[in-house]
């Protein structure tokens, strides 16, 4: 569940407190069926993490620089967001390449600095239009994320999100149908490259309660943005995962 820039760090910190009681409060999580994963904005990483300690939430940083050191003003080192307590970061998001002029060159950059820094990437894949053919999309730009691994390289974890750029922020999700097309490739193209040892694959775009049960075994979980931020909203969609195990 990404925040983006929406909350301020108070805030931040008031939301990650509700999603710590909600988090301890659900057997699914504390016996780690379920997991849940925090995406705050950067200058509210450590006062999340410290708001979410001993809850089970797992956080991570929404984006990452290729380098780990060096005269780059501004940018996220990934050894940085390691030692900051991160497990995940995020890599691709839509909003990156549209906002930020990230290409398929950067994101390939920046996956491998993720898994060279021990972070576990949270992928992002999607196409622009509902009329283009997603499977071949998602595909094409997970190979061309993964063509930036060193040879001998093993990516131990890898989240495949899957976010049709189309459905970012509108009323409704991708159909059900179309959302297990494109897992049902992603997981066909995964599943005899030697470069990953585990993936797995959620749906993202106007993700929110009432569409797990509607995806069922299709997708792994959902990468929620703005139903997220309502903690009543978020529980619910917790309390669907945990029915479905």
């Amino acid at each position: 569940m990404s925040l983006k820039l929406y909350l301020d760090i108070p805030a931040t910190v008031r939301w990650a407190h509700e999603v710590a009681a909600i988090a301890r409060r659900q057997a699914s999580v504390r016996s780690g069926a379920v997991t849940l994963i925090a995406l705050p904005s950067l200058p509210a990483l450590e006062a999340t993490r410290a708001a979410l300690e001993g809850s089970g939430v797992q956080v991570g940083g929404q984006d990452l620089f290729w380098e780990d050191r060096g005269a780059y003003t501004g940018a996220v080192s990934g050894a940085d967001l390691r030692q900051a307590g991160c497990r995940y970061v995020e890599v691709g998001h839509a909003e990156r390449r549209s906002v930020f002029g990230e290409d398929d060159g950067v994101v390939r950059r920046k996956l491998a600095a993720a898994v060279r820094n021990g972070l576990v990437p949270i992928l992002c894949v999607g196409e622009q239009t509902p009329d283009e053919d997603a499977a071949a999309a998602c595909v094409g730009q997970l190979f061309s994320a993964l063509a930036g691994i060193p040879d001998g390289t093993v990516v131990d974890e890898l989240i495949v999100a899957y976010e049709p750029v189309w459905a970012i922020g509108a009323q409704e999700p991708a159909p059900a149908a179309a959302v297990t097309a494109v897992a049902v490739a992603v997981r066909a193209a995964l599943a005899d490259d030697p470069r990953v040892a585990a993936a797995s694959v959620l749906y993202g775009g106007s993700a929110g309660p009432g569409l797990l049960g509607t995806l069922g075994a299709a997708v792994d979980g959902l990468f929620l943005g703005r139903f997220a931020h309502d903690p009543a909203q978020f529980e619910r969609v917790v309390e669907e995962a945990a029915a479905l195990l």
